[in-house]
C-alpha cells in the first residue's frame, strides 16, 4: 500500500471510530454524506475532508490526527509549499488553496499500527481557520523562513510561524501554537478542545 493510502487508511478510521463519537457528537456535529467522486474533490480542490451540519449551518473541516509519538508539541501545522513536486501547478500546498471553514487536529494515544486498538485522543481541537487566515492577511499572524522551530509571540501581540521543511523534501508547513491562539484571542480561535491548554 502506497504512504497516501496508509496516511488515507489511517485517518479514515480514526475519523469514523474516534472522533466522530468523541470529537463532534459532543458539539451536535452531524456529518453530511456525500457522493465519494464530490468528496475527493473538495479534498484535492480546495481542502476540505468532511461537512457536517450543525443547527442547519454547514461547518466545513479539513482534518489532520497524528499517533501519540506527537503528545509533547502543543500546535498545528498547515502544509505550506511543495517545491520540488515536478508538476508546478501543485508548488502551493494546502495553505493556498485550503477553504475549509474549521481545522480539526488530534493526537491519539497510539502508533500508528496500533490505531485498530484506540479509542480516544490524548490532545484533540478545532480551530477556526476563518479567523486564522483572518490574522494572516491582517499580519498579526505571520510565516517566516527564520530557521526557527516553534512559533512565537512577538511584542505581545503577533504570532510568528516559521516555515519547516520536511527531511525527505517532500514539502514545507509551518506551525501554529494552539495555546497562542487563545492567549492572544481568547475562544474565538479555538472553538473546542482537550489537553492542549
Amino acid at each position: 500500500m502506497s504512504k497516501y493510502k496508509n496516511d488515507r487508511a489511517f485517518t479514515d478510521y480514526v475519523h469514523k471510530h474516534i472522533a466522530l463519537p468523541s470529537i463532534y457528537k459532543p458539539i451536535n456535529w452531524k456529518e453530511v454524506k456525500l457522493k465519494k467522486s464530490y468528496a475527493k474533490y473538495i479534498d484535492m480542490t480546495v481542502g476540505i475532508d468532511y461537512v457536517f451540519l450543525n443547527e442547519n449551518v454547514v461547518k466545513t473541516v479539513q482534518e489532520r490526527f497524528r499517533e501519540k509519538s506527537y503528545k509533547s508539541f502543543t500546535d498545528f501545522t498547515i502544509r505550506y509549499r511543495r517545491d520540488e513536486n515536478k508538476h508546478q501547478d501543485r508548488h502551493e500546498s494546502e495553505y493556498f488553496k485550503m477553504k475549509a471553514h474549521y481545522f480539526t487536529y488530534g493526537i491519539l494515544d497510539c502508533s500508528k499500527q496500533e490505531v485498530n486498538e484506540s479509542s480516544k485522543f490524548l490532545k484533540y481541537a478545532i480551530i477556526d481557520l476563518k479567523k486564522v487566515y483572518e490574522k494572516i492577511d491582517s499580519g498579526v499572524i505571520y510565516i517566516s523562513d527564520n530557521g526557527k522551530n516553534k512559533s512565537e509571540i512577538l511584542d505581545g501581540k503577533r504570532i510568528e510561524c516559521p516555515v519547516k521543511y520536511n527531511t525527505d523534501g517532500s514539502s514545507s508547513f509551518f506551525p501554529i501554537d494552539i495555546s497562542y491562539l487563545v492567549k492572544l484571542w481568547g475562544n474565538e480561535m479555538v472553538i473546542a478542545q482537550k489537553g492542549f491548554l
